[in-house]
This record gives C-alpha cells, structure tokens and sequence, in this order.
C-alpha cells in the first residue's frame, strides 16, 4: 500500500485531568470522510496528579477521534507501559475495531510529538517513519520511551504540570481500491529519493572517506546555495561534469545523511533508523550513564549516535541547508548529558546555534557540584576555555544572575 499525502486535519482534542480518568473532552470536530491524514491532541493536566496515582503498566485513554474512516485512541502511561520503560513516559495509538465485523489489516504511519516540536508535525516526518499493520490482533502501537519523565520535567514543554502531545496519522490505501483511482499526489520525495538512488541522469561525483556518490547538479544547487555556487557559480572551476569533487573531512555516512536529505527532505535513514529500535523514537539513551553519581572516574565518550549528529549539523551549516541543521539542533539538545555538554556546547557556539547553546547553558547551570566538577574534567571544556573564553564568561554571569533571584 501506499500512502495519499493530503493536509493534515485536526481530529479532536481530549484534556486529561489529573487522575481523573473519565474527564475525556472532545472538540466535536472529526477528520471529514476520506481524509487520510489528521491530527489528534492530547491535553495532559496535572502532569504529577497522573505520574502518583497511576503506576507501571496503567494508563488513561484518550476519547475516540475518527481518521482516514477508522476509529482511533490515545493511551497515555505517566510510568510507562512496563518495567522495562519505567522512568520514561509511554505512549501509544490504538485501532479501535468492531467484534462484530470482519476488518481487514489497516496500514498507517504515525507520529508522536510535544506541541513544540514543530518538524515532528510536517507530512515529511510521517513519511519518514514505518508503516505498521493494525489488526485485531494487533490493533496497539506506538512507543515505549516516548520521553524520560525527568526530561520532560526540565523542559519547556511542561507548563503549569501541564503539557500536550500531538498524534500524527497518515492511513495507507491500497492503490487498487476505487477511491483512490485518479487524484492522488505523487509522492515526490519517494521520486526524488528513487533518483538518488537509480543515479539515473547524475552528471557529478564527490569522493567522500573512499566512497564515490553520484548526485544531479541541478538537485543539489535547488536545494542549497553552497552547492549552487560550487556547481554553476563562481567555484565551479575543477567540477567539470567528468570529475569528481573530493570532500576530504567529513565521513562518508555523514555525507551520504547530508544527501538523502537533500534529495527527500526528510531526517536521515541512518537516524531513523535508530528511533525505530524503540517502536520509532528514543532521543535520551545517552543520559543512562549520567543518572549515576557514582558512576566511575573515567568519563564516558559520547555514543556514536551523538557524534555523527554533531558531524551532520556541520554539515549542514557547511552548505546552508537551515532545516536539517535545525533538526539536529532540536536532537542533540534533547541528548545533553554529563559526557557531552562541554563539546556539544562548543560546537554551538562555533556554528551559532543560539537555540542549542542556551540548552547547554541550561543544563550546566541546574547540575551539581560534584556533576559540574565532571563536566569541568572533560576535554571539551578545557577547549572552551582556550578557544571560547566568551562563553566562559556568558556562563559565569548566568550562574550570578540565576543566585541573585
């Protein structure tokens, strides 16, 4: 099957309140008849009232909301969904069936996002993610680790104990059926990525860590104005159409990222690909290691998954590509851990990632003296210190500030 990218419609909203499971609010307002892709939020007040009164293993359902013709819910966990999740928020989406009907398979990709996290809520991003079957066997998805309640409890995204979290559907439809003969979108970033992949037509070459990709000049100087420039500008000298361009300081998984998402728009294959090892997204494995403040004296490195999303946001700074830089921003802030604050922090402020920078600034000024003391241990301080001593400073005033309220 495959999927017809429409609008997005709002399907509902359900306010939780507290521990009062039966308080279900629905706007009255369904994804109409047909539509394949809708939205449904789930407003969740008094965030501490639902992490004390329901534990492991229990949750509180959304009201039912209507999308591409089929019935649908929200579980929220507030101590996840089993042992194994139980510091972390889970959430899940559930095919609500009719015993007395004999439905078949529904395929739908699907997303989960805090209101705030605005690339999560594009059409892009649920392409990105798997399709899965729902059935009446399986009629539930969704995700584990959704969001570490401590995260979570930092965060922006927690106001007044209340925060929202927005649900994504995009239902598949068989391309065979009658209603969707004749006007459906081309899925162009599908195309695109065909094309990426067929190198059909590609007229350059970069070598990249001993690997060879073929590209369209015209793709990439659409996409990027370095690219443009490069290739039909003033630096195109040396890029005829028979060379080969060598980028000699990036890896070859971090260039390949780079260009999947020029070509599709959407968020790397290496990454999602490491979402989906937890049912789709789990953005805070790093920080396990950090929770222990008798953890050993040699600090642990940052994770591969970490340093390869550093690598790709220069990479994307280097050729001007906003979005994905932002998107990495938006990851690497949601990683910040003991180990890494000090680089990540350095990277900020060498690529003027104000977001990112401020995020850094943040988590070094809430830890403890003996975690601030393990931060000041790590190599990438002692580089901030010599290479960015204004951060130093814009540090230090902070801290000042913060202990004068």
């Amino acid at each position: 099957p495959r999927c017809r990218f429409v609008m997005s419609s709002f399907a509902g909203v359900t306010v939780l309140d507290g521990h009062n499971q039966c308080h279900c609010e629905m706007s009255g307002v369904y994804a109409s008849a047909g539509v394949d892709a809708g939205y449904h939020l789930l407003i969740v007040k008094g965030y501490s009232r639902t992490k004390e009164f329901f534990p492991t293993g229990e949750n509180i359902t959304s009201g039912h909301f209507v999308v591409g013709d089929h019935d649908w819910l929200l579980e929220y966990y507030p101590n996840g969904l089993d042992p194994s999740c139980a510091d972390y928020i889970s959430v899940y989406l559930t095919l609500l069936y009719d015993s007395d009907v004999d439905e078949e398979e529904v395929e739908v990709k699907f997303s989960f996002s805090l209101i705030n996290q605005v690339e999560k809520q594009m059409p892009t991003y649920i392409r990105g993610t798997k399709t899965y079957s729902f059935s009446s066997s399986v009629p539930m998805w969704g995700i584990g680790k959704f969001v570490r309640r401590r995260t979570l409890e930092q965060s922006p995204d927690l106001i007044c104990d209340c925060f929202t979290i927005r649900c994504d559907i995009m239902v598949c439809k068989d391309p065979r059926s009658k209603d969707d003969a004749g006007g459906t979108l081309p899925d162009i970033h599908q195309h695109f990525s065909n094309l990426l992949d067929d190198k059909l037509g590609a007229d350059v070459a970069f070598e990249v860590g001993g690997e060879t990709f073929a590209a369209h000049r015209c793709v990439l100087a659409a996409r990027s104005t370095v690219f443009r420039a490069q290739l039909f500008g003033p630096m195109k000298e040396g890029t005829a159409t028979s060379s080969i361009i060598q980028i000699k300081d990036m890896e070859a998984k971090v260039f390949r990222a780079l260009l999947s998402f020029v070509y599709t728009d959407s968020f790397p294959e290496m990454y999602k690909d490491i979402m989906e090892e937890n049912h789709m997204i789990d953005f805070e494995e790093q920080e396990q290691a950090d929770e222990d403040e008798m953890s050993e004296a040699v600090e642990p490195g940052q994770d591969e998954h970490e340093i390869w999303l550093q690598d790709l946001l220069v990479a994307a700074d280097r050729y001007d590509l906003q979005r994905l830089k932002f998107i990495c921003e938006k990851r690497l802030s949601e990683r910040i851990g003991v180990s890494s604050v000090a680089s990540t922090l350095a990277l900020a402020e060498k690529h003027h990632c104000r977001g990112l920078k401020e995020a850094c600034l943040e988590f070094i000024q809430v830890q403890s003296p003996s975690r601030l003391k393990r931060v000041m241990a790590t190599n990438g301080w002692e580089h901030i210190i010599t290479t960015y001593p204004s951060v130093l400073n814009e540090f230090i005033a902070k801290l000042i500030a913060s202990r004068r309220k």
